[in-house]
């Protein structure tokens, strides 16, 4: 049944008809309507879960880590300095292997205080063991949830699944939402291999030895490759049951394309307006990039290969170091045959618009031969 949705109610939907068991959530702009959402789908009785009203999002994941021990479906939202607060509970969610799907709505991180646009809340959680997912539509933020807590429940490990501040949290736009008998049967109820029960004691996340410790990091290393390939069965059994793939990363016209552009998150959808506008100019594709951890490398190496020149869009920044898929994205082509020349952009932070119009300069500039392998490129504010 098509709904007109926002982004932030789209991912309300998607937990209720995840059947969420337990919801833990602190206000923060701009995703607190999913929490006015799901706090009102329980009061009604609509969701059969409970609704945690905590003090703080350090209390809304341990509440989340908690739940996830004892069996439960957990779920909680946040963004921004939310996240950050949350940093170090992140790691322990994911070293405990608790199957916790968090919706992070991407905004820019404090000084200065801004409720503005870009994914540094979320990137800079990269390295926290959570898997990462960026959305570009309502539609796909949500799939992607009920997606995620397939996901995290067979892999036993965390998923975050990122949505553009604004852009896309408060907009409305036509969502395909299944019915509740089609996401049972796509997502089971959880069946916990290990929980607390007195019966039969367990810990999670125990002292150990360093021995116990390295083994447990490289366990989950190799778990977190695992997962890309259970991700792509996940959503091959997704596109049966609904009609609707999402790859890790998927292209478009970058087949004879002059230039092509990479980027996430609602960017990929600007940039599919300007290439429909284009068509009477230069060659230009796109690459979008759906999850960025586990990282894709294999598929990026595999789309960009015999292109003639690539540049990646960021809406982040690693200060001294430049944007963030950048980084991670030229890391992986390192010493590849053939792999096309890069040019690192940044544009957009803080919620600066950019438009088909800014696109459409930018191309003509990285045509003309502006920018290198080494400088970052800035678009204009």
């Amino acid at each position: 049944m098509k709904r007109l949705l926002t982004g932030n109610e789209s991912a309300a939907t998607a937990v209720k008809l995840g059947r969420a068991q337990v919801i833990a959530a602190y206000p923060i702009t701009p995703q607190t309507s999913i929490a006015e959402k799901l706090a009102e789908s329980v009061a009604k009785g609509e969701l059969r879960g409970r609704y945690m009203k905590v003090e703080s999002e350090t209390a809304a994941m341990a509440a989340c880590i908690g739940a996830s021990m004892s069996g439960a479906r957990a779920f909680t939202a946040t963004s921004s300095q939310g996240l950050a607060l949350m940093h170090e509970l992140l790691h322990w969610a994911s070293g405990a292997r608790l199957p916790i799907v968090l919706v992070n709505v991407n905004r820019s991180m404090a000084a200065p205080w801004s409720l503005g646009v870009d994914q540094n809340d979320s990137l800079s959680q990269r390295d926290t063991g959570w898997m990462q997912l960026y959305c570009e539509t309502g539609q796909e933020v949500l799939d992607s949830i009920l997606i995620a807590f397939r996901l995290a429940e067979e892999t036993y490990l965390p998923v975050m699944v990122a949505m553009d501040g604004f852009l896309l949290s408060h907009y409305f736009e036509p969502v395909d939402v299944p019915s509740q008998e089609e996401v049972d049967r796509f997502l089971p109820r959880r069946k916990a291999r290990f929980r607390l029960d007195p019966k039969h004691p367990a810990t999670f996340g125990g002292g150990v030895s360093s021995g116990v410790l390295y083994d447990l990091r490289r366990k989950l290393q190799a778990d977190m490759e695992k997962a890309k390939k259970h991700y792509k069965k996940l959503c091959a059994r997704f596109s049966r049951a609904f009609g609707r793939a999402y790859d890790p990363v998927e292209t478009f016209q970058t087949v004879g394309s002059d230039l092509t552009l990479i980027t996430s998150g609602t960017l990929a959808g600007t940039i599919k307006a300007f290439l429909k506008e284009n068509r009477e100019g230069p060659r230009v594709g796109l690459v979008k990039v759906r999850m960025f951890r586990p990282f894709p490398g294999e598929e990026i190496r595999r789309v960009v290969k015999g292109l003639k020149r690539v540049a990646i869009l960021d809406r982040n920044l690693s200060p001294g170091a430049g944007g963030i898929f950048s980084q991670e994205i030229k890391a992986s082509l390192l010493g590849v045959s053939g792999a096309p020349p890069v040019v690192s952009v940044i544009g957009g932070l803080g919620g600066v618009d950019i438009t088909p119009e800014h696109l459409g300069r930018l191309a003509k500039d990285l045509l003309s031969g502006k920018g290198g392998p080494v400088e970052t490129l800035w678009m204009e504010a």
